[in-house]
This record gives structure tokens, C-alpha cells and sequence, in this order.
């Protein structure tokens, strides 16, 4: 079978399937099973596939028609400038994520010896992409998933930080290393009722703890701003994630706590969704 036949085959299943994102899917599940770049598919089209590379690309285009996100199968993510290993039971790195990354760069331009703090690494996306931008800040994560951890320091290690960076597992209420000069958050934010209507990439596969923000999607969100508030140096910077409708409570929340508002930021959507500002 010709590679072209073979990605074609493919697109059909998972449009029979109603993957919206079947065409490039086929072609990086391709990619991915002959271990070649989508450069040299495109030039390579009528080389024929070996039978252990069919029996590969028949199985992964079989698990992506289910609606495992693609991550998943291919074992890594892209997000700012490197490519972060993936696995299930961990959040996927995601697009509107890298505005956190933009403005801590922007409000770090002249600083130096920076502490970070990330309370729910997740991958280690964020606070990774961060110290590889800032080679004189140092990074603390904390995660309550052991798997959170691990793949973390597995990311760390690859993208050579481990020497500035400690990843921690336990609640946030429970974590009391040090103070921080910026603390960056993306907690889990979505209503818990909402979360059956999400698509099923995302319901069906992606961890439910990353996800799920209680009955009215603040839960770890009060439980972030209390605990920064203590962990954060005075004129400390907290940057965090929220949902599109939660701006109005989230900047009550953090007023209360002593944080004056620098900012609101909107995603790609042009929805508000990261808060900037400063512990008073």
C-alpha cells in the first residue's frame, strides 16, 4: 500500500467518525507510524508502506475515530517554542495557555533571580517554557497528581532544567517551601455540570481533576488566590488562568485578598481569560 492510499483510507474512517481535523490527523498519525516528518509524506507519496507501518497507522487512526485526542496517540505536544511529552491522565498543553507565558516575559523584561512558583504544573508546559526563556530564574510546581509529577520531570529533564526547577507533589493548602516573586495558575475552572457537554476529546479522555472547578467553577480558583496570598512576596505578581464568565468574582476574590488588578487578558477567541496582578 502507497502512503497516499494508506492516509486516505484513513481520512475517511475518521470523517466517517466525524473528526472534524481529519485530514491532518491522518497525515500526522502517518508521520508518527513510519517516523518521518509530514515534509517528507508530502514528497514521498507514492513510496510504498512496509507492513508493520500499515499495521501501525490502521491502529492509530482506530484509536483517534474513538476521539483520543491525538496527543495522546502520538505521545507529545507542541506549545511556545518546544515540544512537551504527553500522556493520559495529564491535561494537554493548550494555545490560549501561551498568553501566560507572553506576559510574564513582558512584566520579567529587566528582571533577574526571579523565584517562580506554578501551583498545578500539569505537564510543565508553563513554568518550563518560562525558565527556558529566563536562564537566571529558578522554578518551584506543585501538582496533587503523581502523574502531573512525573511526566513534569520528565519534560524537565529533556529540556535540560532540572537543576532549576523543584516539582513537588501535594495540595496547594498543605505547601509551605518558601515566598515567591510570581506565582503563575492555571486551575481547573469549568462548572461541574458543564463538563458532560464538553466535546468528547476532551470528557472522555482528559483528566476530570484538571477539569473540574465544582459546582460553580471557583473551588480551586479560592483555593489558589488564598494560598498565593501567602505564599507571594510583597509587589509579587500573580498571573492567572480563568474561564470566559469569571472575571467579575475572580477579581472580587483577589481584591479581598490584598491584590490590586493590573490587568485582564483575552484569548484567542477574544474572551477574558487571564487576570495579572499584584500583591499589595
Amino acid at each position: 500500500m502507497r502512503i497516499q492510499t494508506a492516509i486516505e483510507d484513513g481520512e475517511r474512517i475518521l470523517k466517517k467518525n466525524n473528526i472534524k481535523t481529519f485530514r491532518i490527523d491522518a497525515e500526522i498519525l502517518m508521520s508518527t507510524s513510519i517516523k518521518k516528518d509530514r515534509k517528507y509524506i508530502f514528497l514521498n507519496l507514492n513510496n510504498k508502506l512496509c507492513e508493520e507501518s500499515i499495521k501501525i497507522f490502521k491502529k492509530n487512526i482506530q484509536k483517534r475515530s474513538t476521539g483520543k485526542p491525538i496527543a495522546y496517540i502520538v505521545g507529545e505536544k507542541d506549545f511556545w517554542k518546544y515540544s512537551f511529552k504527553v500522556r493520559e491522565g495529564v491535561l494537554i498543553p493548550r494555545p490560549d495557555t501561551e498568553l501566560l507565558i507572553e506576559e510574564v516575559l513582558k512584566l520579567t523584561k529587566n528582571k533577574s533571580n526571579l523565584n517562580l512558583l506554578e501551583i498545578g504544573i500539569g505537564s510543565g508546559c508553563v513554568l518550563l517554557s518560562i525558565l527556558k526563556e529566563k536562564k537566571n530564574f529558578y522554578g518551584t510546581g506543585v501538582d496533587l497528581s503523581k502523574k502531573c509529577v512525573e511526566l513534569s520531570k520528565i519534560n524537565a529533564f529533556n529540556l535540560g532544567l532540572r537543576n532549576r526547577v523543584k516539582i513537588f507533589e501535594s495540595d496547594i493548602d498543605n505547601f509551605n517551601h518558601r515566598k515567591y516573586d510570581l506565582i503563575i495558575s492555571n486551575p481547573p475552572y469549568i462548572n461541574k455540570i458543564k463538563l458532560k457537554y464538553l466535546e468528547k476529546d476532551v470528557k472522555n479522555f482528559e483528566p476530570i481533576l484538571a477539569l473540574n472547578g465544582g459546582l460553580d467553577g471557583m473551588s480551586v480558583i479560592r483555593k489558589v488566590i488564598n494560598k498565593s496570598s501567602e505564599l507571594i512576596k510583597k509587589n509579587g505578581i500573580l498571573v492567572l488562568e480563568i474561564a470566559f464568565n469569571q472575571k467579575n468574582k475572580v477579581v472580587k476574590l483577589l481584591e479581598q485578598k490584598g491584590f490590586y488588578i493590573n490587568k485582564v487578558l483575552k484569548d484567542l477567541a477574544n474572551n477574558d481569560r487571564c487576570i495579572i496582578c499584584t500583591k499589595r
